[in-house]
Protein backbone atom coordinates (compact mmCIF):
# COMPACT_ATOMS: atom_id res chain seq x y z
CA UNK A 1 0.00 0.00 0.00
CA UNK A 2 0.98 3.65 -0.31
CA UNK A 3 0.44 6.13 2.50
CA UNK A 4 1.81 8.90 4.69
CA UNK A 5 4.17 8.02 7.53
CA UNK A 6 3.55 9.55 10.98
CA UNK A 7 5.59 9.36 14.16
CA UNK A 8 3.55 10.57 17.14
CA UNK A 9 4.00 9.99 20.89
CA UNK A 10 6.57 7.27 20.19
CA UNK A 11 4.22 5.35 17.85
CA UNK A 12 4.99 4.98 14.13
CA UNK A 13 2.09 4.37 11.75
CA UNK A 14 1.03 4.88 8.13
CA UNK A 15 -2.27 6.41 7.00
CA UNK A 16 -3.15 4.73 3.65
CA UNK A 17 -3.69 7.00 0.66
CA UNK A 18 -6.65 4.88 -0.52
CA UNK A 19 -9.99 5.85 1.04
CA UNK A 20 -11.04 2.19 0.65
CA UNK A 21 -8.69 1.21 3.49
CA UNK A 22 -10.10 2.57 6.75
CA UNK A 23 -7.37 1.36 9.17
CA UNK A 24 -4.02 2.96 9.97
CA UNK A 25 -1.07 0.55 9.75
CA UNK A 26 1.27 0.29 12.73
CA UNK A 27 5.00 0.15 11.93
CA UNK A 28 7.41 -1.52 14.43
CA UNK A 29 10.43 0.67 15.31
CA UNK A 30 12.85 -1.61 13.40
CA UNK A 31 10.71 -1.63 10.22
CA UNK A 32 10.48 2.11 9.41
CA UNK A 33 13.07 1.95 6.59
CA UNK A 34 14.44 5.33 7.67
CA UNK A 35 11.14 7.14 6.93
CA UNK A 36 10.63 10.55 8.55
CA UNK A 37 7.40 12.01 9.91
CA UNK A 38 5.14 13.26 7.10
CA UNK A 39 6.88 11.43 4.23
CA UNK A 40 5.08 9.31 1.62
CA UNK A 41 6.02 5.62 1.76
CA UNK A 42 5.16 2.24 0.24
CA UNK A 43 4.32 -0.31 2.94
CA UNK A 44 3.97 -4.11 2.90
CA UNK A 45 1.63 -5.78 5.39
CA UNK A 46 3.24 -8.15 7.90
CA UNK A 47 0.06 -8.88 9.87
CA UNK A 48 -3.57 -8.50 8.90
CA UNK A 49 -5.81 -6.67 11.43
CA UNK A 50 -7.62 -8.70 14.08
CA UNK A 51 -10.87 -7.77 15.85
CA UNK A 52 -9.05 -5.58 18.34
CA UNK A 53 -5.57 -5.30 16.82
CA UNK A 54 -4.46 -2.97 14.02
CA UNK A 55 -2.69 -4.15 10.86
CA UNK A 56 1.11 -4.18 11.09
CA UNK A 57 3.46 -3.35 8.21
CA UNK A 58 7.03 -2.56 7.23
CA UNK A 59 8.20 0.34 5.07
CA UNK A 60 9.47 -1.00 1.74
CA UNK A 61 10.27 2.28 0.01
CA UNK A 62 10.37 5.95 0.96
CA UNK A 63 8.90 7.90 -1.97
CA UNK A 64 9.74 11.34 -0.61
CA UNK A 65 8.20 14.40 0.97
CA UNK A 66 4.47 14.94 0.95
CA UNK A 67 4.10 17.71 -1.66
CA UNK A 68 7.29 17.03 -3.67
CA UNK A 69 6.91 17.67 -7.44
CA UNK A 70 5.76 14.53 -9.27
CA UNK A 71 4.79 12.78 -6.02
CA UNK A 72 1.15 12.45 -7.14
CA UNK A 73 2.25 10.27 -10.09
CA UNK A 74 4.53 8.08 -7.94
CA UNK A 75 1.61 7.50 -5.55
CA UNK A 76 -0.85 6.76 -8.37
CA UNK A 77 1.58 4.28 -9.99
CA UNK A 78 2.09 2.34 -6.76
CA UNK A 79 -1.49 2.56 -5.46
CA UNK A 80 -2.81 1.09 -8.71
CA UNK A 81 0.08 -1.39 -9.18
CA UNK A 82 1.03 0.00 -12.60
CA UNK A 83 4.20 -1.83 -13.82
CA UNK A 84 6.86 0.84 -14.32
CA UNK A 85 10.41 -0.62 -14.27
CA UNK A 86 11.57 -2.80 -17.18
CA UNK A 87 12.71 -6.30 -16.14
CA UNK A 88 16.33 -7.15 -16.92
CA UNK A 89 15.39 -9.64 -19.66
CA UNK A 90 13.45 -6.88 -21.49
CA UNK A 91 16.49 -4.59 -21.33
CA UNK A 92 18.53 -7.44 -22.85
CA UNK A 93 15.93 -8.20 -25.54
CA UNK A 94 15.88 -4.62 -26.87
CA UNK A 95 19.67 -4.64 -27.35
CA UNK A 96 19.19 -6.14 -30.83
CA UNK A 97 17.29 -3.09 -32.15
CA UNK A 98 19.11 -0.29 -33.95
CA UNK A 99 17.87 3.19 -34.80
CA UNK A 100 17.00 2.37 -38.43
CA UNK A 101 14.84 -0.27 -40.10
CA UNK A 102 17.17 -2.96 -41.53
CA UNK A 103 17.05 -3.34 -45.33
CA UNK A 104 16.06 -7.03 -45.23
CA UNK A 105 12.96 -6.13 -43.19
CA UNK A 106 11.70 -3.95 -46.07
CA UNK A 107 11.87 -6.77 -48.62
CA UNK A 108 8.62 -8.26 -49.88
CA UNK A 109 6.59 -5.27 -48.66
CA UNK A 110 4.51 -2.82 -50.69
CA UNK A 111 6.50 0.40 -51.14
CA UNK A 112 4.35 3.34 -49.96
CA UNK A 113 7.26 5.79 -49.65
CA UNK A 114 6.14 7.92 -52.63
CA UNK A 115 2.72 8.62 -51.04
CA UNK A 116 2.48 11.89 -49.10
CA UNK A 117 1.45 10.20 -45.84
CA UNK A 118 1.46 12.54 -42.81
CA UNK A 119 0.98 12.15 -39.06
CA UNK A 120 -1.41 14.54 -37.27
CA UNK A 121 -1.15 14.57 -33.46
CA UNK A 122 -1.11 16.83 -30.40
CA UNK A 123 1.74 19.28 -29.74
CA UNK A 124 3.27 17.08 -27.03
CA UNK A 125 2.84 13.65 -28.69
CA UNK A 126 6.00 11.54 -28.70
CA UNK A 127 4.87 8.26 -30.28
CA UNK A 128 3.26 8.44 -33.71
CA UNK A 129 1.39 5.27 -34.57
CA UNK A 130 -0.85 6.45 -37.42
CA UNK A 131 -0.36 8.31 -40.71
CA UNK A 132 -3.04 9.23 -43.26
CA UNK A 133 -3.41 10.02 -46.95
CA UNK A 134 -6.51 10.62 -49.02
CA UNK A 135 -7.20 11.20 -52.71
CA UNK A 136 -10.47 11.52 -54.66
CA UNK A 137 -11.92 8.77 -56.86
CA UNK A 138 -14.75 9.21 -59.43
CA UNK A 139 -17.33 8.03 -56.85
CA UNK A 140 -15.78 9.12 -53.56
CA UNK A 141 -12.37 8.69 -51.99
CA UNK A 142 -9.48 6.35 -51.41
CA UNK A 143 -8.30 6.65 -47.81
CA UNK A 144 -5.05 5.12 -46.61
CA UNK A 145 -4.48 4.73 -42.87
CA UNK A 146 -0.93 3.46 -42.21
CA UNK A 147 -0.25 2.07 -38.74
CA UNK A 148 3.12 1.30 -37.14
CA UNK A 149 3.92 -2.38 -37.62
CA UNK A 150 4.63 -3.32 -34.01
CA UNK A 151 3.90 -7.01 -34.66
CA UNK A 152 7.04 -7.22 -36.85
CA UNK A 153 9.21 -6.47 -33.81
CA UNK A 154 7.16 -8.05 -31.00
CA UNK A 155 6.60 -11.74 -31.70
CA UNK A 156 4.07 -13.84 -29.75
CA UNK A 157 5.21 -15.12 -26.36
CA UNK A 158 8.58 -13.32 -26.57
CA UNK A 159 9.95 -11.46 -23.53
CA UNK A 160 8.73 -8.17 -25.03
CA UNK A 161 5.30 -9.63 -25.76
CA UNK A 162 4.82 -10.93 -22.21
CA UNK A 163 5.78 -7.54 -20.73
CA UNK A 164 3.48 -5.66 -23.17
CA UNK A 165 0.62 -8.02 -22.23
CA UNK A 166 1.26 -7.49 -18.51
CA UNK A 167 1.09 -3.72 -18.98
CA UNK A 168 -1.87 -3.93 -21.39
CA UNK A 169 -1.51 -0.29 -22.45
CA UNK A 170 0.56 2.84 -22.00
CA UNK A 171 -0.50 5.10 -19.12
CA UNK A 172 -0.56 8.84 -19.79
CA UNK A 173 -0.05 11.15 -16.81
CA UNK A 174 0.38 14.95 -17.04
CA UNK A 175 3.82 15.35 -18.66
CA UNK A 176 4.84 11.73 -18.05
CA UNK A 177 4.14 8.42 -19.81
CA UNK A 178 4.55 4.84 -18.59
CA UNK A 179 4.85 3.17 -22.02
CA UNK A 180 3.65 -0.32 -22.95
CA UNK A 181 6.79 -0.88 -25.05
CA UNK A 182 10.38 0.27 -24.38
CA UNK A 183 11.28 3.65 -25.87
CA UNK A 184 13.61 2.16 -28.50
CA UNK A 185 10.36 0.88 -30.10
CA UNK A 186 7.65 3.28 -28.89
CA UNK A 187 9.54 6.49 -29.71
CA UNK A 188 12.04 4.95 -32.14
CA UNK A 189 11.66 2.06 -34.60
CA UNK A 190 7.84 1.84 -34.41
CA UNK A 191 7.10 5.56 -34.24
CA UNK A 192 6.19 7.01 -37.67
CA UNK A 193 8.65 9.90 -37.35
CA UNK A 194 8.97 12.23 -40.35
CA UNK A 195 11.34 11.50 -43.23
CA UNK A 196 12.55 8.08 -42.09
CA UNK A 197 11.61 4.63 -43.43
CA UNK A 198 9.19 2.74 -41.22
CA UNK A 199 7.39 -0.62 -41.48
CA UNK A 200 3.62 -0.33 -41.39
CA UNK A 201 0.40 -2.26 -41.68
CA UNK A 202 -1.81 -0.09 -43.86
CA UNK A 203 -5.55 -0.19 -44.43
CA UNK A 204 -6.63 1.06 -47.85
CA UNK A 205 -10.32 1.95 -47.99
CA UNK A 206 -12.64 2.98 -50.79
CA UNK A 207 -15.34 5.26 -49.38
CA UNK A 208 -18.44 6.35 -51.28
CA UNK A 209 -19.72 9.93 -51.70
CA UNK A 210 -22.27 9.28 -48.95
CA UNK A 211 -19.61 8.05 -46.49
CA UNK A 212 -20.08 4.27 -46.79
CA UNK A 213 -17.08 1.96 -46.56
CA UNK A 214 -17.36 0.07 -49.85
CA UNK A 215 -14.27 -2.12 -49.64
CA UNK A 216 -10.91 -2.32 -47.95
CA UNK A 217 -7.64 -4.20 -48.10
CA UNK A 218 -4.73 -4.54 -45.69
CA UNK A 219 -1.13 -4.09 -46.83
CA UNK A 220 2.24 -4.91 -45.26
CA UNK A 221 4.11 -1.81 -46.34
CA UNK A 222 7.17 0.34 -45.91
CA UNK A 223 6.40 4.06 -45.63
CA UNK A 224 8.04 7.42 -45.07
CA UNK A 225 6.03 10.10 -43.27
CA UNK A 226 6.31 13.37 -45.19
CA UNK A 227 5.56 15.61 -42.21
CA UNK A 228 4.71 15.62 -38.53
CA UNK A 229 1.67 17.94 -38.34
CA UNK A 230 -0.22 19.09 -35.25
CA UNK A 231 -3.99 19.42 -34.87
CA UNK A 232 -3.64 23.20 -34.46
CA UNK A 233 -1.61 23.53 -37.67
CA UNK A 234 -4.03 21.41 -39.74
CA UNK A 235 -7.04 23.38 -38.43
CA UNK A 236 -5.26 26.64 -39.36
CA UNK A 237 -4.75 25.31 -42.90
CA UNK A 238 -8.12 23.70 -43.71
CA UNK A 239 -10.57 25.51 -41.41
CA UNK A 240 -9.10 29.03 -41.00
CA UNK A 241 -7.50 29.00 -44.49
CA UNK A 242 -4.53 30.91 -43.08
CA UNK A 243 -2.36 32.10 -46.01
CA UNK A 244 1.08 31.83 -44.38
CA UNK A 245 0.31 28.37 -42.94
CA UNK A 246 -0.89 27.21 -46.37
CA UNK A 247 2.24 28.56 -48.08
CA UNK A 248 4.49 26.84 -45.54
CA UNK A 249 2.86 23.45 -46.29
CA UNK A 250 1.97 24.15 -49.94
CA UNK A 251 2.65 20.61 -51.31
CA UNK A 252 0.38 19.09 -48.63
CA UNK A 253 -2.56 21.51 -48.87
CA UNK A 254 -4.49 19.68 -51.66
CA UNK A 255 -4.27 16.38 -49.73
CA UNK A 256 -5.33 18.00 -46.45
CA UNK A 257 -8.29 19.69 -48.23
CA UNK A 258 -9.33 16.29 -49.59
CA UNK A 259 -9.08 14.77 -46.09
CA UNK A 260 -11.30 17.58 -44.79
CA UNK A 261 -13.90 16.96 -47.53
CA UNK A 262 -13.90 13.25 -46.70
CA UNK A 263 -14.25 14.05 -42.99
CA UNK A 264 -17.37 16.19 -43.59
CA UNK A 265 -18.95 13.28 -45.49
CA UNK A 266 -18.02 10.75 -42.76
CA UNK A 267 -19.40 13.16 -40.16
CA UNK A 268 -22.75 13.34 -41.99
CA UNK A 269 -22.85 9.52 -42.19
CA UNK A 270 -22.09 9.39 -38.44
CA UNK A 271 -25.08 11.66 -37.66
CA UNK A 272 -27.29 9.60 -39.96
CA UNK A 273 -26.31 6.40 -38.12
CA UNK A 274 -27.11 8.17 -34.88
CA UNK A 275 -23.70 7.72 -33.20
CA UNK A 276 -23.68 9.33 -29.76
CA UNK A 277 -21.55 12.46 -29.36
CA UNK A 278 -21.07 13.60 -25.78
CA UNK A 279 -19.59 17.08 -25.58
CA UNK A 280 -17.49 16.63 -22.45
CA UNK A 281 -14.82 19.11 -21.41
CA UNK A 282 -11.44 17.54 -20.76
CA UNK A 283 -8.74 19.58 -19.09
CA UNK A 284 -5.00 19.99 -19.40
CA UNK A 285 -2.70 20.97 -16.54
CA UNK A 286 -0.14 23.64 -17.39
CA UNK A 287 3.04 23.53 -15.29
CA UNK A 288 5.52 26.33 -14.63
CA UNK A 289 8.93 26.26 -12.93
CA UNK A 290 9.60 23.43 -10.40
CA UNK A 291 6.42 21.68 -11.66
CA UNK A 292 4.22 24.31 -10.01
CA UNK A 293 0.73 24.26 -11.51
CA UNK A 294 0.15 27.56 -13.29
CA UNK A 295 -3.31 26.88 -14.67
CA UNK A 296 -5.84 24.21 -15.62
CA UNK A 297 -7.21 24.85 -19.09
CA UNK A 298 -9.95 23.16 -21.15
CA UNK A 299 -8.71 20.98 -24.02
CA UNK A 300 -10.04 22.48 -27.22
CA UNK A 301 -11.09 19.86 -29.78
CA UNK A 302 -11.01 21.27 -33.31
CA UNK A 303 -11.98 19.77 -36.68
CA UNK A 304 -8.45 18.35 -37.16
CA UNK A 305 -8.96 16.12 -34.09
CA UNK A 306 -12.22 14.94 -35.62
CA UNK A 307 -10.63 14.29 -39.06
CA UNK A 308 -8.21 11.83 -37.46
CA UNK A 309 -10.93 10.35 -35.24
CA UNK A 310 -13.15 9.57 -38.25
CA UNK A 311 -10.23 8.09 -40.25
CA UNK A 312 -9.29 5.84 -37.31
CA UNK A 313 -12.90 4.73 -36.80
CA UNK A 314 -13.13 3.80 -40.51
CA UNK A 315 -9.93 1.70 -40.28
CA UNK A 316 -11.14 0.03 -37.05
CA UNK A 317 -14.44 -0.90 -38.74
CA UNK A 318 -12.56 -2.31 -41.77
CA UNK A 319 -10.35 -4.42 -39.47
CA UNK A 320 -13.34 -5.83 -37.57
CA UNK A 321 -15.18 -6.66 -40.80
CA UNK A 322 -12.18 -8.54 -42.20
CA UNK A 323 -11.74 -10.58 -39.01
CA UNK A 324 -15.45 -11.41 -38.80
CA UNK A 325 -15.62 -12.37 -42.48
CA UNK A 326 -12.75 -14.82 -42.03
CA UNK A 327 -14.12 -16.08 -38.68
CA UNK A 328 -10.79 -15.34 -36.98
CA UNK A 329 -10.45 -15.65 -33.19
CA UNK A 330 -9.94 -11.95 -32.43
CA UNK A 331 -10.60 -9.21 -29.91
CA UNK A 332 -13.40 -6.81 -30.78
CA UNK A 333 -13.98 -3.49 -29.07
CA UNK A 334 -17.59 -3.87 -27.99
CA UNK A 335 -20.07 -1.55 -26.32
CA UNK A 336 -23.21 -3.29 -25.06
CA UNK A 337 -26.72 -1.83 -25.10
CA UNK A 338 -27.84 -0.22 -21.83
CA UNK A 339 -29.50 -2.71 -19.46
CA UNK A 340 -33.30 -2.72 -19.13
CA UNK A 341 -33.48 -1.36 -15.56
CA UNK A 342 -30.99 1.43 -16.37
CA UNK A 343 -33.15 2.41 -19.35
CA UNK A 344 -36.30 2.44 -17.18
CA UNK A 345 -34.60 4.70 -14.58
CA UNK A 346 -33.35 7.00 -17.34
CA UNK A 347 -36.80 7.28 -18.93
CA UNK A 348 -38.33 8.14 -15.55
CA UNK A 349 -35.66 10.80 -14.92
CA UNK A 350 -36.06 12.36 -18.39
CA UNK A 351 -39.87 12.43 -18.18
CA UNK A 352 -39.59 14.53 -14.99
CA UNK A 353 -37.64 17.08 -17.06
CA UNK A 354 -40.23 17.04 -19.84
CA UNK A 355 -38.02 14.96 -22.16
CA UNK A 356 -38.67 11.50 -23.57
CA UNK A 357 -36.39 8.67 -24.65
CA UNK A 358 -37.83 6.72 -27.55
CA UNK A 359 -37.23 3.04 -28.23
CA UNK A 360 -39.05 1.43 -25.28
CA UNK A 361 -36.86 -0.94 -23.28
CA UNK A 362 -34.30 -1.17 -26.15
CA UNK A 363 -33.45 2.36 -27.30
CA UNK A 364 -30.88 2.76 -30.09
CA UNK A 365 -27.93 5.13 -30.24
CA UNK A 366 -30.14 7.32 -32.48
CA UNK A 367 -32.69 7.63 -29.65
CA UNK A 368 -29.93 8.72 -27.24
CA UNK A 369 -28.66 11.27 -29.80
CA UNK A 370 -32.15 12.72 -30.14
CA UNK A 371 -32.22 13.45 -26.38
CA UNK A 372 -28.76 15.07 -26.56
CA UNK A 373 -30.03 17.35 -29.35
CA UNK A 374 -33.08 18.37 -27.28
CA UNK A 375 -30.92 19.00 -24.21
CA UNK A 376 -28.44 21.20 -26.12
CA UNK A 377 -28.44 24.75 -24.74
CA UNK A 378 -30.63 23.95 -21.72
CA UNK A 379 -29.33 25.09 -18.31
CA UNK A 380 -29.40 21.44 -17.14
CA UNK A 381 -27.61 20.12 -20.28
CA UNK A 382 -24.58 19.01 -18.22
CA UNK A 383 -26.80 17.00 -15.86
CA UNK A 384 -28.72 15.32 -18.70
CA UNK A 385 -25.44 14.42 -20.48
CA UNK A 386 -24.05 12.90 -17.28
CA UNK A 387 -27.15 10.81 -16.57
CA UNK A 388 -27.27 9.56 -20.18
CA UNK A 389 -23.59 8.61 -19.98
CA UNK A 390 -24.05 6.82 -16.64
CA UNK A 391 -26.89 4.72 -18.00
CA UNK A 392 -24.55 3.05 -20.48
CA UNK A 393 -22.06 0.26 -19.71
CA UNK A 394 -18.32 0.73 -20.35
CA UNK A 395 -16.88 -0.32 -23.69
CA UNK A 396 -14.64 -3.38 -23.32
CA UNK A 397 -12.69 -6.02 -25.21
CA UNK A 398 -14.40 -9.29 -26.12
CA UNK A 399 -13.98 -12.21 -28.56
CA UNK A 400 -17.73 -12.03 -29.18
CA UNK A 401 -18.68 -9.28 -31.62
CA UNK A 402 -21.87 -7.69 -30.24
CA UNK A 403 -21.24 -4.36 -32.01
CA UNK A 404 -20.54 -0.90 -30.65
CA UNK A 405 -23.66 0.82 -29.31
CA UNK A 406 -22.17 4.31 -28.85
CA UNK A 407 -20.65 4.50 -32.35
CA UNK A 408 -23.67 2.72 -33.89
CA UNK A 409 -21.44 0.22 -35.71
CA UNK A 410 -22.04 -3.53 -36.02
CA UNK A 411 -18.30 -4.23 -36.43
CA UNK A 412 -15.57 -2.53 -34.42
CA UNK A 413 -12.06 -3.49 -33.33
CA UNK A 414 -9.01 -1.58 -32.11
CA UNK A 415 -6.42 -1.58 -34.90
CA UNK A 416 -4.89 1.91 -34.94
CA UNK A 417 -2.68 2.13 -31.80
CA UNK A 418 -0.49 -0.98 -31.39
CA UNK A 419 2.32 1.09 -29.80
CA UNK A 420 0.14 1.89 -26.80
CA UNK A 421 -2.60 -0.80 -26.67
CA UNK A 422 -2.08 -4.56 -26.54
CA UNK A 423 -5.46 -5.47 -28.17
CA UNK A 424 -4.37 -3.60 -31.33
CA UNK A 425 -1.23 -5.74 -31.49
CA UNK A 426 -3.41 -8.89 -31.33
CA UNK A 427 -5.63 -7.52 -34.12
CA UNK A 428 -2.53 -6.86 -36.28
CA UNK A 429 -1.38 -10.46 -35.80
CA UNK A 430 -4.80 -11.82 -36.75
CA UNK A 431 -4.94 -9.61 -39.87
CA UNK A 432 -1.45 -10.70 -40.94
CA UNK A 433 -2.53 -14.35 -40.55
CA UNK A 434 -5.53 -13.70 -42.86
CA UNK A 435 -3.61 -11.68 -45.47
CA UNK A 436 -0.92 -14.40 -45.49
CA UNK A 437 -3.59 -16.93 -46.49
CA UNK A 438 -3.89 -18.56 -43.04
CA UNK A 439 -7.02 -20.31 -41.81
CA UNK A 440 -8.62 -19.69 -38.36
CA UNK A 441 -7.79 -23.24 -37.23
CA UNK A 442 -4.05 -22.65 -37.87
CA UNK A 443 -3.90 -19.43 -35.84
CA UNK A 444 -1.66 -19.82 -32.78
CA UNK A 445 -4.12 -17.96 -30.53
CA UNK A 446 -7.32 -19.83 -29.61
CA UNK A 447 -10.71 -18.32 -28.79
CA UNK A 448 -10.12 -19.25 -25.10
CA UNK A 449 -6.83 -17.30 -25.12
CA UNK A 450 -8.59 -14.35 -26.75
CA UNK A 451 -11.32 -14.30 -24.07
CA UNK A 452 -8.62 -14.24 -21.38
CA UNK A 453 -6.73 -11.45 -23.20
CA UNK A 454 -9.95 -9.44 -23.48
CA UNK A 455 -10.67 -9.65 -19.74
CA UNK A 456 -7.08 -8.76 -18.86
CA UNK A 457 -6.90 -5.79 -21.27
CA UNK A 458 -10.25 -4.42 -20.02
CA UNK A 459 -8.80 -4.57 -16.47
CA UNK A 460 -5.50 -2.86 -17.40
CA UNK A 461 -7.47 -0.14 -19.22
CA UNK A 462 -9.50 0.54 -16.06
CA UNK A 463 -6.29 0.46 -14.00
CA UNK A 464 -4.77 3.13 -16.25
CA UNK A 465 -7.93 5.28 -16.02
CA UNK A 466 -7.94 5.01 -12.22
CA UNK A 467 -4.24 5.85 -11.91
CA UNK A 468 -4.53 8.87 -14.22
CA UNK A 469 -7.63 10.12 -12.40
CA UNK A 470 -5.91 9.74 -9.00
CA UNK A 471 -2.94 11.83 -10.17
CA UNK A 472 -5.10 14.51 -11.79
CA UNK A 473 -7.42 14.77 -8.74
CA UNK A 474 -4.36 15.24 -6.53
CA UNK A 475 -3.01 17.98 -8.83
CA UNK A 476 -6.38 19.77 -8.92
CA UNK A 477 -6.54 19.71 -5.11
CA UNK A 478 -2.96 21.02 -4.94
CA UNK A 479 -3.96 23.84 -7.31
CA UNK A 480 -6.85 24.81 -5.00
CA UNK A 481 -4.74 24.75 -1.79
CA UNK A 482 -4.14 28.49 -1.77
CA UNK A 483 -7.77 29.26 -2.64
CA UNK A 484 -9.40 27.84 0.49
CA UNK A 485 -11.99 30.33 1.79
CA UNK A 486 -12.70 31.85 -1.65
CA UNK A 487 -16.18 31.50 -3.17
CA UNK A 488 -16.84 30.18 -6.69
CA UNK A 489 -19.79 29.13 -8.83
CA UNK A 490 -19.58 25.50 -9.87
CA UNK A 491 -21.34 22.31 -10.85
Amino acid sequence: LVGRFYSESGVDFVVPDSKRIPRDIVVPADQTGGARHGQIVTIALIEQPGKRTPPVGRVVEVLGDHMAPGMEIDIAIRSNAVPEAWPEEVEEAIGVFGADVPEQAKRGRVDLRELPLVTIDGEDARDFDDAVFCDPTPNGWRLLVAIADVSHYVSPDSVLDREAYKRGNSVYFPERVIPMLPEVLSNGLCSLNPEVDRLCQACEMIISKDGRLLRSKFIDGVMRSLARLTYAEVATIVVDKDKSARQRRAPLVPHLEELYRLYKTLRKARSKRGAIDFETTETRIVFGAHRKIEQIVPLERNDAHKIIEECMIAANVAAARLLERHKMPALYRVHARPAGEKVADLQEFLSELGLGLRGGSQPTAKDYSAVLKLAHGRPDEHLINTVLLRSMPRAEYSPENIGHFGLAHDHYAHFTSPIRRYPDLLVHRAIRHVTGGGKPKDFATTITDIAEYGDHCSVTERRADDATRDAIDWLKCEYMLDKVGEVYRGI
